[in-house]
């Protein structure tokens, strides 16, 4: 609480101001209490014995452009009572007007540990400084820590992932209450043991929401045996799908007999194919070498360091897969397809022509989207097959995606590899089976899929049977790790702020009093 003065300053209650003095830019308020007594901090006895006066100076907010300073004069008082070690002590003042031992008043305090929250150590100074506020960054931090917030003890669904303090080396943990939306701890480390002993030490845990990997399934099950464990759906469909495109690289040999063309000669090759023809070859011969020294069970921190590969690569390679994940590009002409279609197949073949018609239909998009989509369109009735056969991702793509989205020539190339590729077109069905699933929250059909997918899927599969409950609570309850991830990408950026001084006690403080 604060009242105005009559000078217009703006004073904590409780004080009386006695005089205001400005000298130098600094304006200081002579104040003191309006109480007449004060509780002994020993025994609590209220004593009215003044023994004598000192005064308090404290840093305080600013007013109009000038720094501000708030000189308290405190009185000392005698404890009449018998037994109480405390004779003398000093009165305390309410704890919205200072703290005790406390250098600034609490409202400026208030302000330093939201510029320490939001900007960190030297953002944070140079902001105080415009504001006319004398704050150095260590007293920023310091304010932040000491500030720092419980951690929540009594959440009831948590999300839990691991971030990096440094990527391939080392890890952490954060915890997030999925209900209320906002980071609840951070762990040092993502160790099974560290998670296990957190989450045993909170039994209002009944929805804990993960990823499939790492140690957190069995940290939840040892740590909170009762509490339902909900995998990320993200992951999920991001897993089902690099598994289709592993399938798709293992019959690429076939697909490629099957589209009739062969790889192109270097001899017939333009500037830039023969530059990504031999990025293609030094890629599959450290590929090739890297897949012998696995072979061989050499460790993986050897195989890095022989190669000058990153960890990741190496264990990709290891594995055969990768994390890629298929989306369609939205475009301004998708409610506008069939109209198309139709003029088009009415003899209107000119791109200008089709976008003056468009625009009589309300279109609001460029000349040059609709030319582009009646060239494409010219080129598609031209073209059979592709006179190359396309990637393994651009092949996966095609097979995700609706037919009728894609040109005559792709549409042509999806449905001979249907046909003559049955294995390969069931792995797509079942694919688009399991996102349907996820989508629509029906997990009823899962073991039926899991059977149905256990001959064509097959590392997948096995990892949604380990992991079942967890993949079926995922697909019918509402709570995923997304948010989590979220909270990651917020942690980040503070610690990057930060610079070398993001340790644990201070980015765990700027989360959680953020929140």
């Amino acid at each position: 609480m604060s009242r105005i003065h009559k000078d217009g300053l703006e004073v904590p209650e409780g004080l009386i101001v006695e005089s205001i003095v400005v000298c130098d830019g600094l304006v200081t308020v002579v104040a003191r209490s309006l109480l007449r007594s004060s509780a002994c901090p020993g025994c609590g006895a209220v004593s009215g014995s003044v023994h004598s006066r000192y005064v308090r100076s404290l840093a305080d907010l600013p007013s109009h452009g000038s720094a501000g300073r708030l000189l308290l004069q405190t009185r000392r008082f005698r404890c009449r009572s018998i037994g109480c070690p405390v004779k003398i002590f000093a009165e305390r003042f309410d704890p919205s007007i200072v703290q005790r031992f406390g250098r600034r008043t609490e409202r400026l305090e208030g302000i330093v540990h939201h510029i320490g929250l939001v900007l960190g150590g030297r953002p944070g100074q140079r902001t105080a400084k415009r504001l006319v506020l004398p704050v150095s960054r260590d007293t920023l931090l310091r304010v932040v820590r000491r500030r720092a917030p419980a951690t929540d003890a009594s959440p009831r669904v948590v999300g839990i992932d691991d971030w990096a303090w440094r990527k391939g080396h080392r890890y952490g943990t954060v915890v997030c209450d999925l209900e209320r939306r906002r980071i609840i701890d951070v762990l040092p480390d993502r160790e099974t043991a560290t998670a296990q002993a957190w989450l045993a030490a909170r039994p209002s845990i009944e929805i804990i929401a993960r990823d499939r990997g790492g140690g957190y399934g069995p940290a939840g099950r040892c740590g909170r045996p009762d509490a339902v464990q909900v995998a990320d759906r993200w992951h999920l469909m991001e897993n089902c799908s690099a598994a289709l495109l592993g399938v798709v690289r293992n019959a690429m040999r076939d697909i490629r007999r099957v589209v009739g063309v062969r790889q192109l000669g270097p001899e017939v090759m333009t500037a830039v194919e023969r530059k990504q023809y031999e990025g293609w070859r030094r890629r599959s011969a450290e590929s090739a070498m890297i897949t012998d020294l696995v072979k061989a069970q050499v460790p993986i921190k050897d195989i890095v360091r022989r190669t000058g590969r990153s960890r990741q690569c190496v264990r990709n390679i290891a594995r055969g897969d990768r994390s890629d994940v298929f989306r369609s590009r939205a475009s301004t002409l998708d409610g506008y397809l069939d109209w198309l279609s139709h003029e088009w197949a009415s003899g209107c073949r000119s791109g200008a022509e089709l976008w003056r018609r468009l625009r009589a239909q309300g279109y609001a998009g460029s000349l040059r989207v609709v030319t582009e989509w009646a060239t494409r369109r010219r080129r598609d009735e031209a073209t059979e097959l592709p006179r190359r056969c396309p990637s393994s991702r651009m092949i996966a793509k095609l097979l995700m995606l609706d037919p009728d989205r894609l040109p005559r020539a792709d549409l042509m190339l999806a449905t001979l590899i249907e046909a003559e590729l049955p294995d390969l077109w069931q792995a797509k069905t079942l694919v688009q089976r399991f996102h349907h699933m996820i989508r629509t929250g029906c997990s009823k059909d899962l073991d039926t899929w899991i059977q149905d997918a256990s001959k064509h899927l097959v590392a997948f599969t096995r990892g949604i049977i380990a992991d079942r409950t967890a993949v079926a609570a995922a697909i019918a309850s509402p709570w995923s790790n997304g948010q989590t991830e979220g909270q990651i990408t917020k942690l980040k950026l503070v610690k990057r702020q930060m610079y070398g001084r993001a340790n644990l006690d201070l980015l765990r403080a700027r989360l959680l009093g953020s929140a």
